[in-house]
């Protein structure tokens, strides 16, 4: 694969801006496709807990003899583990199934409004991005106004917010935002 241009967050690290997404693709069956995707030139793995794909993945990767430092991976906490401790367990529960001792990225999958505990879990990601076992911290499917709370009660905004975008579903107001 040819270079592939990276985007800096303010944090100072790097993304690359072409990644390999696992969504769908059962365990048994990741290995193989995250193998290829390495060999092929791809430095970004994209993965996330609910994925249930988090150990193949983690294998494919470990196997590769790729070094650690040139890849960028992310993981992403499942809805259903909201709030402090959750999220802390949550975590060290994706880093034993990646076979990994920190993650690129760390993701809040989705805010879950109706539960209330998007800033808590926030709060919680900013520890263990504070403890180097992510080197970044951000968010997923997030809308303006949990954004804007963040903001308010943390003092601090993800370094992304990872949507869906096509043409299809172009979300203007939330991309003139970010």
């Amino acid at each position: 694969m040819a270079d592939v241009p990276s985007v800096t967050f303010r944090d100072g690290n790097s993304i690359p801006q072409v990644g390999f997404g696992v969504f769908k693709i059962p365990d048994e069956e990741v290995v193989a496709a995250v193998s290829s995707a390495l060999s092929l030139g791809y430095r970004h793995i994209d993965t996330a807990s609910v994925y249930g794909n988090e150990k193949g993945t983690g294998a494919a990767i470990n196997a590769s003899g790729i070094a650690r430092e040139e890849l960028f991976v992310t993981t992403k906490l499942a809805r259903t583990e909201m709030g402090r401790d959750n999220t802390f367990r949550e975590f060290d529960a994706s880093l034993e199934r990646l076979g990994l001792d920190y993650v690129d990225l760390y993701l809040i999958h989705w805010p879950v409004p109706s539960q209330d505990l998007y800033v808590e879990t926030w709060q919680a990601l900013l520890e263990i991005r504070q403890s180097g076992r992510a080197r970044s911290v951000g968010v997923s499917n997030f809308q303006i106004p949990h954004l804007e709370r963040l903001a308010a009660e943390t003092g601090e905004l993800p370094v992304i917010n990872q949507i869906e975008l096509h043409p299809f579903l172009p979300p203007a107001e939330l991309r003139a935002f970010h």
